[in-house]
């Protein structure tokens, strides 16, 4: 039931226009991601696991994160309180932002591969990061050579 009115709110943002505050502009970068909140195991020690993906889409206040799943090991990558760690490669270098997911829809592709998006609201970028990133996004939206 979640998945049919995650598909009908996505036609119908589609049908009536979207209405997000940033535009968004369509960009193909990779990126990594993993829960902020990684827990701390039982023999005391931390494993990373990462998710690697692509972006559809940017703007000064979120990304569209395309994935081949929603979760890595245990933890969920979407969900209430959830927050993630991106790192994005810009052609100008990598920039780790912190991201809250918003939503997220399957992406039907054939039978045999699977792949979701999840919109992403950025909270918290270093100021070096911040000023990479804002760039980029300028560049992009103006059209400029991203070098």
């Amino acid at each position: 039931m979640a998945e049919l009115t995650r598909t009908l709110v996505s036609r119908l943002r589609a049908f009536i226009g979207n209405r997000r505050g940033e535009k968004r502009c369509p960009a193909r970068l990779p990126f990594r991601v993993t829960p902020a909140d990684r827990r701390v195991s039982t023999n005391g020690s931390r494993k990373t696991a990462w998710l690697d993906g692509y972006t559809a889409d940017l703007s000064s206040t979120g990304l569209g994160l395309e994935v081949s799943a929603i979760r890595i090991g245990e933890h969920y990558l979407v969900g209430e309180n959830r927050k993630l760690r991106v790192v994005l490669e810009l052609p100008t270098g990598e920039v780790e932002i912190q991201v809250s997911p918003v939503r997220y829809e399957s992406l039907e592709e054939d039978e045999s591969t699977h792949a979701y998006i999840i919109g992403v609201r950025i909270i918290a970028l270093s100021d070096p990061d911040r000023v990479t990133y804002d760039e980029f996004i300028r560049r992009l939206t103006n059209r400029a050579p991203l070098d």
